[in-house]
């Protein structure tokens, strides 16, 4: 996984946003965090891109009738977040055949590596995520939250999704996920 930094400028966007477009459109995305920096004349949006660096290169495409190169995730993940990944795709699969609707509807492959590889403990932590906003939160943060803090306990279930959505099932309220060790990932 890597890192790259942009700065487009609130006046006059057009060449710096063309060099992102054209990143975004040749690279395998995992996360993009954006702020508006407003600094008077001189304000700016700051936007870090997290992308794979497997050796398929390639992007996911994003324009009508472009095709999705398939990422490796185990290739992208380190072992520890492969495994919380993996999780998240069992929660995710039974959570699409519940609802009755496809998977990618639920969440999609970069939403579940970006929540493994930054491991959230909190709703807004998550609502950080690209293409997680408030909805998507509320409906699913409870319960993404607890998939997330059974990979760092490293909960024997590797089959995850099993949670009791109503009241959790980590003793806390459906709120929010237990407190102790957020944010921390936990030696296996």
């Amino acid at each position: 996984m890597a890192y790259r930094f942009f700065v487009i400028p609130a006046r006059s966007p057009e060449t710096a946003e063309s060099e992102l477009n054209s990143f975004l459109g040749s690279h395998a995305l995992m996360g993009i965090d954006r702020r508006f920096v407003d600094d008077g004349e001189r304000s700016y949006w700051s936007i870090c891109v997290e992308y794979g660096t497997s050796a398929s290169g390639g992007g996911l495409g994003h324009g009508h009738g472009e095709t999705r190169e398939k990422v490796d995730y185990r290739e992208v993940l380190s072992p520890e977040d492969f495994q919380c990944f993996a999780r998240l795709r069992v929660w995710r699969k039974k959570q699409a055949e519940e609802e009755g609707v496809k998977v990618f509807v639920v969440m999609t492959n970069v939403q579940l590596a970006a929540i493994a590889t930054r491991r959230p403990s909190s709703l807004p932590a998550l609502r950080e995520i690209e293409g997680i906003g408030e909805s998507r939160a509320a409906k699913y943060g409870t319960a993404l939250l607890e998939e997330v803090a059974r990979a760092r306990k490293g909960g024997d279930d590797a089959k995850g999704g099993e949670s009791d959505r109503k009241g959790g099932s980590l003793g806390e309220s459906s709120d929010r996920p237990a407190e102790s060790g957020a944010g921390k990932v936990q030696p296996r």
